[in-house]
């Protein structure tokens, strides 16, 4: 900001002024020259970033899954990020995704099982024919 001091001198004092009154006008035709270049800078940025990221492209692509990317990001700036009903769709979502590990963690449990009662089938059957090769001699009857 421009200060003006007067001297005594009339003369003095009117060239003074005169020189403050041209550098404050420096100052705003340069403070216009750089908000001028400021919203140049901020136009190519929002330029670059839409082709960056090619919102017509995507929505013309997948316009469902844009539907639903909108509505998630309008749900979490509106504040429904720390809501009940966000917390009970969380939860849900982690029993869904839990629920093909737990399947599968089933199945392998259900055939290991399975294996076992194989193995001790025929181990019981290998128990039945040795006691009878034992007894009689022989297993097949003779003639």
């Amino acid at each position: 900001m421009a200060t003006f001091q007067s001297n005594p001198g009339s003369n003095g004092g009117q060239a003074q002024g005169e020189q403050g009154q041209a550098g404050f006008g420096h100052r705003v035709d340069r403070i216009g020259s750089d908000a001028q270049q400021l919203w140049d800078d901020a136009r190519g940025a929002v330029t670059d970033l839409q082709g960056t990221l090619d919102l017509k492209g995507r929505v013309e692509r997948n316009p469902y899954m844009m539907l639903a990317a909108a509505f998630g990001v309008g749900y979490v700036l509106g504040g429904g990020l720390f809501t009940r009903t966000t917390a009970r769709v969380i939860r849900l979502g982690v029993r869904l995704a839990a629920l093909p590990m737990v399947k599968d963690e089933l199945l392998g449990m259900a055939e290991a099982a399975m294996r076992g009662v194989e193995v001790g089938a025929s181990r019981v059957a290998d128990m039945n024919g040795s006691g009878n090769t034992g007894a009689g001699g022989s297993r097949d009857p003779q003639v």
